[in-house]
């Protein structure tokens, strides 16, 4: 054999250099995989590690909604956008659509799905008869208790966060996509804003840890056969899950699965602004008719102009937009919960019924922002968002100008 023949080049361990951990917890050992939700290397490591050593369960860091949706994509055609509107979740559906768009994004420029890394989580468990444990907290559930134990400030970086994401337009290179690694989906969405805010990090990250720590303690009791378990979540939960686990401290799923009840101060504050309006204006009346008839004009012109213009910015239906202009003023006397941007989503929705398509191409519609006016769920939903917000906006300028003019 002729030693100066050139040897065949080696294949890279798909295992080498991946973030990994052993932890063992109540007789149960917990192989513990970082990877990126976007990243080649993840699911290979995921392959390698199930084709190499012997699980009986695997653990995803998914919910029951988003590994519904991971295994049947054609499921998110059934969301029923009328009774997304009146149960008050357009907002919170709006905001889990643009972090989707904002992985999607990241992962089709390279050619990968979102995701992909758990979905051959559960696919390798599936071919294998391995049980599958869901152990994230509902994405929905960890946003509201995000936005709700922040102040205003971080409130703006919540919402700069996801609207960044949407817009944001640069390629990014494939190392940057494996320096995912350090960290996690909801982080790198709000990483600016999460670094600084303790009560943002502990929602999006800290209490997560806690709660799959937790899950995983939870069914490994209820299933007492399993010893060995493959647990597949983002890197940057691994240090905290690890520590979680080897300090055997039981969190409280109830109270990290609670919405915290929003705070009530800003509901009085905008309620003493209106009433502090009409206040005003009933004294302009007594003072001059006229001058009362200036403010009401005000109120009508600023509140249901800017939600009209508003409407018209998220290219809404005619209909919406009268809708928008009418249910603005209309403040004092609408039922709570009525926003003006509930009446003009559902007439919306109503006068430019959703098809089939759009629902199966929304997310993929929503990876370039454009797509927010292009598919129907989703300029229903902007509606909905920018027509409360330019409804708010109506409000202060509106008062601003009447209050002015009383003194």
């Amino acid at each position: 054999m002729d030693s100066s023949a050139p040897s065949p080049p080696s294949v890279a361990d798909p295992l080498a250099d991946q973030p990994i951990e052993r932890v063992s917890r109540d007789g149960v050992d917990f192989v513990l995989l970082g990877t990126a939700h976007v990243s080649r290397a993840s699911v290979a490591a995921v392959e390698a590690l199930l084709e190499r050593e012997a699980f009986d369960a695997v653990a995803v860091e998914l919910c029951e909604n988003r590994a519904r949706a991971m295994r049947d994509p054609a499921a998110f055609a059934q969301m029923d956008l009328f009774q997304v509107i009146r149960q008050g979740k357009a907002g919170m559906v709006a905001a889990s659509l643009a972090l989707s768009a904002f992985q999607r994004r990241l992962a089709e420029q390279f050619g990968i799905e979102p995701g992909a890394e758990m979905k051959a989580a559960m696919q390798g468990a599936d071919g294998r008869g391995l049980r599958t444990w869901l152990v994230d907290r509902d994405v929905g559930v960890t946003l509201k208790r995000a936005w709700r134990s922040v102040g205003f400030k971080d409130k703006l970086g919540i919402l700069a966060g996801l609207v960044g994401g949407l817009f944001e337009r640069d390629g990014v290179a494939e190392d940057d996509i494996e320096k995912l690694k350090q960290g996690d989906l909801l982080e790198s969405a709000f990483r600016e804003f999460a670094e600084g805010s303790q009560p943002l990090y502990a929602s999006l990250i800290g209490e997560r840890d806690a709660f799959m720590a937790a899950r995983l303690r939870e069914e490994a009791a209820q299933a007492p056969s399993a010893r060995r378990v493959l647990v597949v979540i983002g890197a940057g939960h691994l240090a905290g899950l690890r520590r979680h686990l080897e300090q055997g401290d039981a969190a409280d799923l109830a109270a990290l699965n609670a919405v915290p009840p929003a705070a009530r101060w800003p509901k009085w504050v905008a309620l003493g602004l209106v009433a502090a309006i009409f206040a005003a204006i009933a004294v302009m009346f007594r003072r001059d008719a006229s001058l009362g008839t200036a403010a009401l004009r005000d109120w009508v012109l600023f509140t249901g102009g800017l939600s009209a213009l508003a409407a018209i910015a998220a290219r809404a239906h005619p209909l919406s937009v009268l809708t928008a202009f009418v249910a603005g003023p209309l403040k004092p006397i609408r039922p709570p919960g009525l926003s003006s941007g509930v009446c003009a989503a559902l007439a919306e929705a109503w006068a430019r019924k959703p098809r089939v398509a759009d629902f199966e191409r929304l997310r993929e519609d929503l990876v370039d922002w454009r797509g927010w006016w292009r598919n129907r769920v989703a300029q229903t939903l902007l509606v909905f968002v920018l027509v409360n917000l330019g409804t708010i906006a109506g409000e202060y300028i509106a008062g601003f100008r009447i209050l002015k003019a009383l003194f």
